[in-house]
């Protein structure tokens, strides 16, 4: 198909080039819009699901006349679907014709036949919304299947997944089935940057979101001022092979989130910053006076700790303490707001941010973990000074702040899709966000076969050490029985800890880590032979696959232990639904501390109260308090997200009337 919308002889109706939803401002009435949603939604709700769930026997019937035809009829049944397709556009009988084609076609490319709870998540896709399909149910094709349907009606779609390995493998796994259908794929990676206009003129195009997001920026900066509906529509005339072009986006028509509760909710609360370094010298003294300054503060005086909103706050005493320091110093530390903030950010590096936890120091660089997938963000720096005061903390080499010149989050980059929708294994427990942030319902698909996860009686030990002990024991019993064992940790260097006590047990095992990540295809593999044990970081909990060996599936198929609880109940899930994939057998076990990490925000008077009580007590009330800690937690980061949007938001007004272009 032309970018002038002709298919052999026939107009079909053109492209809208340069398209995107314009940002909703918010209203004064929105309680009252979302009140009245609220009560209509579950009667619309039950219609939706009806019409879908009376759709697959329709798929299914169809589905049984394509079986029976060769494959130069099938060719021929394409080619002519191709153009009613583009002109009906995504009417229900279109797209039920259309899966039904998909579905043969990858049947006989893949030996994958689409079962009817992947048709439902692929015609909830289709109608706006987040699937949540259990770990294993085949997200990959069903996502085929909508990306499919889009394209093929002239829609151009992006599936975004959370890093390049996702998108690199989930297109190479269906491009036998676009190039089937006529369809032009595309493939976006990092540091790849030559021929983007040609790529993202493809009809479908994977990539990571942190690759789609700053392509979008940049393409706002070199429009500049100009970024009206017009200009954004005249940029676009030689988006389609034009290396001159100043843009490589064509649009923003339509999206299919992978691991939408991630990208859409986890890594929302990191805006995405393109910018200018600063003099690394400068920020070198800068980082030195900032700590002088704050020498011999005392907690509780001059400052008060609050961990679970991640958030320093500066008594009365404290600031009067520092505008005693700074009198004798220049001008800039004389001005109360900068000092103050300065003052903030140094004891933040020193009190709330651990190395292990929250970044890696590797060749004297420190390196961001991300706390949601335990990967490495090596491209990404903390804002507003912190990066460069953890790097003196650690005795790095002091690099330039970055000036921000260009700015946006993902919440207010995704809502700019004219359609939008996701797939999860965990979506549920954050509904509510996704449907007031972005307008998305969440579907919860059935599981093809009924999941057979047994999961045992979790653990609560008085201490850490104490804990590391019985997950060794556990691993022991699991290994005499042939079966291999997943151990989640939630930081490096809590995988290193445990690591170390099973080498002093003589326990072989492999560890997946941020600083392991190079070889973690290889190491996830293997994790499901008989005998293996493996030590992860929460980066195994998304899209991989464990392939348990058919003797280990025999004594009871991989046992997961979940070390330590995480700042999310939907971490943990992914982590569990490890084991027990398409109906096969697997165990879960909790084995936690009173000593864990996610306890700072539980009241501590209960935590040492618990810790007294008989073992049996000590569980019940402590798996009480790991859940107020995870609620509290849970609370923080969503008011983080809430104030980062509104924040974004007013900072975008300013940059618009300052003649910028974010």
């Amino acid at each position: 198909m032309t970018a002038a919308g002709q298919t052999a002889g026939v107009l079909l109706p053109a492209l809208d080039l340069g398209a995107e939803r314009e940002d909703p401002a918010p209203r004064f009435l929105d309680w009252l819009d979302q009140w009245l949603v609220g009560v209509a939604s579950p009667l619309r709700e039950r219609a939706r699901l009806r019409r879908m769930y009376r759709a697959l026997p329709r798929i299914e019937a169809l589905g049984r006349d394509y079986a029976g035809i060769a494959e130069v009829e099938l060719v021929e049944l394409v080619a002519a679907f191709r153009p009613v397709m583009r002109r009906g556009g995504l009417t229900q009988a279109n797209i039920e014709r259309c899966f039904a084609i998909v579905r043969e076609i990858s049947w006989r490319k893949l030996g994958l036949r689409h079962h009817n709870v992947q048709i439902l998540g692929g015609l909830a896709m289709l109608d706006g919304r987040v699937a949540e399909m259990a770990t294993g149910e085949g997200k990959t094709i069903t996502a085929g299947l909508a990306a499919s349907a889009a394209a093929l009606a002239g829609t151009p779609v992006h599936i975004i997944t959370v890093n390049d390995y996702l998108a690199a493998r989930d297109l190479a796994t269906l491009k036998p089935v676009y190039d089937f259908l006529g369809l032009t794929t595309g493939l976006i990676q990092s540091g790849d940057r030559a021929g983007r206009p040609q790529v993202y003129a493809s009809d479908i195009v994977y990539a990571s979101n942190k690759e789609v997001a700053f392509d979008y920026l940049r393409d706002r900066m070199a429009l500049g001022q100009r970024t009206g509906l017009l200009h954004r529509k005249l940029s676009g005339f030689g988006q389609a092979g034009s290396v001159n072009s100043q843009t490589v986006m064509r649009g923003l028509h339509l999206a299919i989130v992978d691991e939408a509760d991630s990208a859409l909710v986890d890594e929302a609360r990191t805006p995405l910053i393109i910018s200018q370094e600063s003099n690394s010298v400068d920020e070198r003294n800068w980082a030195e006076k900032t700590f002088r300054l704050i020498e011999d503060l005392q907690q509780d005086v001059d400052y008060v700790l609050l961990p679970d909103q991640r958030r320093i706050e500066l008594t009365v005493a404290g600031k009067d303490r520092l505008w005693t320091r700074a009198e004798a110093a220049d001008g800039f530390w004389r001005n109360r707001l900068r000092r103050e903030e300065s003052a903030r950010q140094a004891l933040s590096a020193l009190l709330l941010f651990r190395r292990g936890e929250h970044y890696l120091v590797t060749d004297e660089t420190v390196q961001i973990v991300d706390e949601f997938t335990g990967r490495i963000m090596a491209d990404r720096t903390w804002s507003d000074g912190l990066h460069q005061l953890i790097e003196f903390k650690e005795g790095c080499k002091v690099t330039p702040r970055k000036r921000t010149v260009a700015r946006i989050t993902y919440q207010r980059f995704f809502r700019r899709y004219l359609r939008l929708a996701g797939m999860s294994g965990t979506a549920y427990e954050v509904k509510g966000e996704l449907g007031a942030v972005y307008g998305l319902s969440v579907l919860a698909v059935p599981t093809h076969v009924p999941p057979r996860r047994a999961k045992l009686a979790p653990i609560v030990c008085a201490t850490r050490d104490e804990k590391w002990n019985r997950i060794v024991q556990e691993v022991e019993t699991m290994r005499a029985l042939g079966r291999p064992v997943l151990i989640g940790t939630r930081s490096v260097s809590a995988s290193q800890e445990l690591s170390a006590c099973l080498e002093r047990a003589c326990v072989e095992h492999a560890v997946l880590n941020a600083e392991q990540s190079e070889d973690e295809a290889n190491v996830i593999a293997g994790a499901g032979r008989v005998g293996t044990v493996t030590v992860a970081t929460n980066m195994a909990g998304r899209g991989v696959d464990i392939k348990v060996d058919p003797e280990a599936l025999a004594m009871g198929g991989l046992h997961v232990v979940l070390s330590e609880r995480h700042d999310a109940r939907r971490i943990d899930r992914q982590m569990e639904g490890r084991t027990a994939r398409k109906g096969d057998r697997g165990s879960t076990r909790d084995i936690l501390s009173l000593q864990d990490p996610i306890l700072d925000l539980a009241p501590p008077r209960l935590v040492e109260w618990a810790s007294r009580r008989q073992s049996w007590f000590r569980r019940r009330a402590a798996l009480a308090l790991f859940r107020v800690a995870q609620m509290r937690a849970e609370r923080a980061h969503a008011t983080e997200r809430k104030d980062l949007l509104d924040q974004d938001r007013r900072l975008g007004v300013l940059l618009a009337f300052s003649g910028k272009s974010e």
